[in-house]
């Protein structure tokens, strides 16, 4: 099975669409959103209803901290991120809202958990960015690979049998064997949002047959999901950050 995982969506309606185009010529089997479909961007409405239709088909989808904001609950949020879910909330209408209250905070499937944050505190938010703080998740689950959001930076750890975590160096675009004597955990990075200084929409794709993960970019119309920012009148650094992938 061929698995598209996509993250971070941010209500960026240009990076979703190419991405999926991009998907399309993969041969993907399912797709797996793991959360944050909208904040920051200016089409949450068709981001959240272009989810629920992906859901609909089978695909498997996560709730973010953005998602559970924009719902209703109380999430700490930095000043940025709260005018932006201020915004949305007034935007999304009662379906779209109820659609990500609804979505689990983790899923698993084949020998694989999906989760926004981390494995072993979903609720916490807390963010993966190193080895070190990977270690929680390989303990609170026994998966073969988790794949995690919300950094907006890709990452790669793996686990050993002795329980030693080490940071994994890798090329985006290179298929990366997924070794059956270690576990492994995947940050994927952000379709909407990235922030390791690439401007283009970041995905993976899993290959359960092969065992093997690929880090993926999709170029995308940057300009004009700025452009469209600036229009709805968010905060004009929101746009700006697109433009320069941070």
């Amino acid at each position: 099975m061929r698995i598209a995982v996509l993250t971070d969506i941010h209500a960026n309606r240009e990076a979703f669409e190419a991405v999926l185009a991009d998907i399309a010529g993969h041969g993907v089997d399912r797709i797996a959103l793991l959360g944050d479909i909208v904040g920051y961007g200016a089409d949450p409405e068709w981001c959240c209803d272009r989810a629920a239709e992906l859901v609909a088909a089978g695909a498997i989808c996560v709730r973010g901290n953005h998602d559970a904001a924009a719902a209703g609950t109380a999430e700490a949020m930095a000043p940025l991120a709260k005018r932006a879910l201020d915004w949305t909330r007034g935007r999304l209408g009662p379906a779209q809202t109820a659609f990500l209250a609804a979505r689990p905070m983790t899923a698993d499937s084949e020998g694989m958990l999906f989760v926004h944050a981390s494995a072993s505190q979903p609720e916490a938010w807390s963010y993966i960015t190193s080895d070190t703080r990977a270690a929680p998740s390989f303990r609170a689950t026994t998966a073969r690979l988790i794949l995690c959001g919300h950094v907006h930076v890709p990452l790669l750890a793996s686990c050993d049998s002795g329980g030693v975590v080490r940071q994994q160096a890798f090329r985006t675009g290179l298929p990366i064997p997924l070794l059956p004597s270690r576990r492994w955990l995947a940050v994927v990075g952000s379709v909407g949002q990235p922030r390791d200084g690439v401007a283009q929409a970041a995905w993976a794709l899993v290959d359960t047959g092969t065992r093997e993960l690929s880090f993926r970019r999709t170029p995308y119309d940057t300009t004009g999901a700025a452009r469209r920012i600036h229009e709805a009148g968010l905060p004009e650094e929101l746009a700006v950050r697109l433009l320069v992938g941070l």
